[in-house]
């Protein structure tokens, strides 16, 4: 399914079951916590895709389910795999001037009942876990994950214009040579040897 704004409202499950990938490309501006503060640049969309799936848990219950008499599979696991890109508008902290900053999300997300599962097994998993809402908001998750991948000092590679010194140019002095601090050592060094 393809849509200019990601939903706001979206039930995952019933998306995971349907096998639907949803994709689109909204504006910028659409996503306010994201523009807010930006500078200036030309409107540039962002684009998204998303899509929810179901998996089986890697532990199964294998030999030990057997052994305890049980036969039926662990409830399936809901998993999101989103994308999203954008050139965002930023202010070179080096130049000052104003670019736009590619930034680009691939992540995966497994869904658990609520915030105290997910705090619990967070530090024991790899994966990025969120809590399953019933009407959960992809827009919102887009929009924080695109912030979060932003520079924490947005920079050119390579500014293209010359950076200005905070104090000003300094003017290019003519270097003086400076004496020697050892030579004065060298001469007394010649006097003691000739006694």
């Amino acid at each position: 399914m393809t849509a200019a704004m990601p939903p706001t409202t979206l039930d995952l499950r019933a998306s995971a079951q349907k096998a639907e990938t949803l994709s689109g490309q909204a504006l910028l501006s659409a996503f306010a916590r994201l523009a807010d503060g930006l500078p200036e640049l030309e409107v540039a969309p962002v684009r998204w895709s998303a899509q929810a799936e179901l998996r089986q848990p890697l532990g199964d219950l294998g030999d030990l389910g057997a052994d305890l008499g049980r036969t039926e599979l662990p409830e399936p696991q809901l998993w999101l795999h989103l994308q999203a890109s954008a050139e965002l508008p930023q202010t070179c902290q080096r130049c000052l001037s104003p670019y736009a900053q590619p930034v680009e999300v691939d992540r995966w997300f497994r869904f658990v009942a609520d915030e105290a599962v997910a705090l619990a097994e967070d530090d024991e998993c790899e994966e990025d876990l969120l809590a399953l809402e019933p009407r959960f908001d992809l827009a919102a998750l887009i929009e924080d994950e695109l912030l979060l991948a932003l520079p924490l000092v947005p920079m050119h590679e390579v500014c293209p214009v010359p950076v200005r010194m905070s104090a000003g140019e300094l003017p290019d002095l003519p270097e003086e040579k400076k004496p020697n601090p050892f030579a004065a050592l060298s001469a007394l060094k010649g006097r003691t040897s000739d006694h």
